[in-house]
């Protein structure tokens, strides 16, 4: 306890009650008194209350005006003196205050202005003795600087006095203080945990403990958080699971070129299979190709001459580049690995995938060489392209977007192919979020299914939901060394409502 505390417990227990800090506490600032009642209050000593009261100083001019009489007062004692004055002539005879005591002599009535624009005195004034004029100014100001009535200036008063500079405002702030439900002259500190030695040795029966709180919000526990692309990735795959769907495994990040490229109908020779846009493994270099040799042999014919209704490419596919490791360059690598399977049991299925993908292209603002891939796959007999258009309806207003337009596109293995366009309101122009198709014959049947078993794909990248519901203007600030924790830690789980593309 400090040694001012300790005073005004002594203080209280001789008065009873202080009535006013201040008073009492002459030399103590408002501060150290209220830092000292709040110590005491905690511990149940004293019980205080505030009490505001506004003080009035007379400024370097009130105090002038105080002395000598205000501006207005001046004005007229010397225009009686000179019998007139020319206007032009104030500011030269009284400085920067002869404008101000212009306005308020001509505002009381005590001047005016004859044709040849001089100040002279009104007749009232003329009439009167200037010892009998009222200076009301320099009588409130009397008033305030010896702090007696001035709760009767009406608060307009006070402002223009504040206005004209000629008092100072400040607060005042005093305590009435009394005895808490524990007063006494000491302070015992009270325990805030009984540990085992209390309990062994019987002492916690003597000690006082401190009360728990049970309002206080307690300390956040560190703790990891989710980045907001798993956030928004979690909302997808309940999406995804809500309409009947599995997740495929999407772990291999590494594929060979066989089922990134040509199970997909893309040809040796395209340009997405160039250095610049594809990132090749050195070490390893290849990898074995599927043991199934049936399925290799119907690619080799779709791609060179064509088969399954196809005329194929017309070029001679070579087994090596096939054997070349990437890193997958889409998540269709592992949706056509899937339907592979399938073929040994084809059957309808639902099937989807949410992982990351790499290109080589240029960095920028909303461009990275890896970003995520959401994909999905549903195989059925007999399903259209009508059939293509109204799952998209489907899955798409699961996030509240609607009101889709679909426009024809080219991907090497679907066909028909169709982006996928929403509204968006902050840009008010139509943007593409998604990229679909039906698979094409060729590649479904060389794996084996049934010619009427038909496969609907689509897929959207992940990050562009994702920086648009955290409101993320480059994606450099959503994944790499820009990303602020603060920002991971702060954000809170995505909910994919209608605001997502509007």
């Amino acid at each position: 306890m400090s040694d001012f505390q300790l005073e005004i417990l002594q203080k209280l227990n001789d008065l009873g009650e202080i009535k006013s800090s201040i008073t009492t506490f002459p030399n103590k600032t408002s501060q150290d008194v209220l830092s000292a009642l709040n110590s005491l209050q905690a511990h149940s000593k004293v019980e205080f209350k505030n009490i505001d009261t506004m003080h009035y100083d007379l400024s370097k001019e009130g105090t002038e005006i105080v002395n000598n009489g205000s501006h207005e007062i001046l004005l007229v004692k010397l225009i009686s003196d000179l019998g007139k004055l020319q206007i032009k002539d104030v500011a030269s005879k009284m400085g920067s205050n002869g404008k101000v005591g212009q306005a308020r002599a001509f505002k009381n009535g005590w001047i005016k202005k004859n044709d040849s624009n001089e100040l002279e005195l009104s007749d009232k004034v003329k009439a009167l003795n200037l010892n009998d004029l009222t200076d009301d100014t320099k009588d409130l100001l009397i008033k305030i600087s010896k702090n007696e009535g001035v709760e009767s200036i009406d608060n307009k008063t006070l402002a223009d006095l504040k206005k004209r500079k000629l008092i100072n405002q400040k607060k005042i702030t005093d305590f009435h203080i009394t005895k808490g439900s524990d007063f006494s002259l000491t302070i015992t500190k009270a325990e805030t945990d009984i540990t085992s030695d209390m309990v062994q040795n019987g002492s916690y029966k003597d000690m006082t403990f401190k009360d728990y709180n049970f309002n206080s919000q307690g300390v956040q526990p560190q703790s990891g958080a989710l980045h907001p692309l798993n956030k928004v990735r979690e909302e997808f795959r309940q999406i995804f699971f809500s309409m009947g769907f599995t997740e495929m495994p999407s772990n291999q990040y590494v594929e060979t070129g066989f089922w990134n490229f040509d199970a997909l109908y893309v040809p040796q020779q395209h340009p997405a299979r160039d250095l610049q846009d594809t990132f090749y493994l050195k070490d390893p270099l290849v990898a074995d190709l599927p043991e199934d040799k049936t399925y290799m042999n119907n690619i080799k014919a779709v791609h060179e001459n064509g088969k399954y209704d196809s005329i194929g490419y017309r070029y001679n596919w070579h087994e090596k580049e096939s054997q070349k490791l990437v890193l997958r360059t889409h998540t269709t690598a592992i949706s056509v690995a899937m339907l592979h399977e399938l073929a040994k049991d084809p059957k309808p299925t639902r099937l989807f995938s949410i992982d990351r993908v790499f290109r080589n292209e240029a960095v920028d603002a909303t461009h990275l060489a890896e970003f995520h891939q959401v994909e999905g796959v549903l195989a059925d007999y007999n399903i259209t392209l009508g059939d293509l258009i109204q799952f998209m309806e489907e899955f798409f207003a699961k996030m509240g977007v609607t009101g889709l337009r679909f426009k024809p596109t080219y991907n090497p293995y679907t066909e028909p192919s169709m982006e996928i366009y929403s509204w968006h309101e902050g840009l008010a122009k139509w943007v593409e979020i998604g990229n679909s198709g039906m698979f094409r014959p060729e590649m479904l049947e060389s794996m084996g299914l049934p010619r009427d078993l038909r496969v609907l794909g689509w897929g959207l990248s992940l990050e562009r939901p994702t920086m648009i519901k955290y409101k993320v203007q480059n994606i450099r600030e959503l994944l790499g060394h820009k990303v602020s924790l603060d920002f991971i830690e702060s954000n809170p789980a995505a909910r994919l409502d209608e605001d997502l593309y509007d």
